[in-house]
């Protein structure tokens, strides 16, 4: 799948735009950093990021991914500030499937960000990607994760047993999907 992300604009406070490695390795880094102990607990790749260039590295992989179609990684910029990042993890060309994934810096929650950027990553999904449906996956008792997908209009899929792996353990995840001819923006 070859596509074009241009940066985009989801209202007058979010705009989501592909990583510039080199500008935002640090800025990322350091959210990651104020935020390890929330976001370490849903995402156990937060512990492996100890140095500005495990970042610069994570991000130059994801551009890489970016140009063979394989995933699309965008910062999320908030009030003109790196706030967190939002995912396409994973495409199923053939079904015509995207995974989200998504996290955002502490001082950034409670503002309706992750909502409106997921809102905005599944208009592009389904419109210029063509997805016919988008899947988040998230672990049964990460409340915010779940609520943010709940609040946007996906369904309750299934409850996947012991499918993710967090730094305790293997958890139960809620699978949701939306699909294209649901979406409501």
């Amino acid at each position: 799948m070859i596509f074009v992300f241009l940066p985009l604009k989801i209202d007058n406070e979010i705009t989501l735009k592909l990583p510039d490695s080199y500008q935002d390795a640090n800025d990322l880094y350091q959210l990651i950093q104020q935020s390890v102990t929330s976001l370490g607990k849903w995402l156990p790749w937060v512990y492996l990021t100890v140095t500005v260039n495990d970042e610069l590295r994570f991000l130059n992989q994801s551009m890489d991914e970016y140009y063979q179609g394989k995933s699309l990684s965008a910062v999320i910029i908030y009030q003109g500030k790196s706030a967190g990042m939002i995912s396409f993890n994973r495409f199923d060309t053939k079904q015509k499937i995207g995974e989200i994934g998504y996290w955002l810096g502490n001082q950034f929650i409670g503002k309706g960000i992750m909502h409106r950027s997921v809102l905005g990553m599944c208009k592009f999904g389904f419109t210029e990607l063509a997805l016919d449906k988008i899947i988040i996956d998230a672990a049964v008792d990460n409340f915010p994760s779940n609520q943010v997908a709940h609040t946007c209009g996906f369904k309750l899929a299934q409850i996947k047993e012991n499918s993710i792996k967090l730094t305790d353990g293997w958890h139960d995840a809620n699978q949701w999907v939306l699909s294209k001819d649901e979406f409501k923006l």
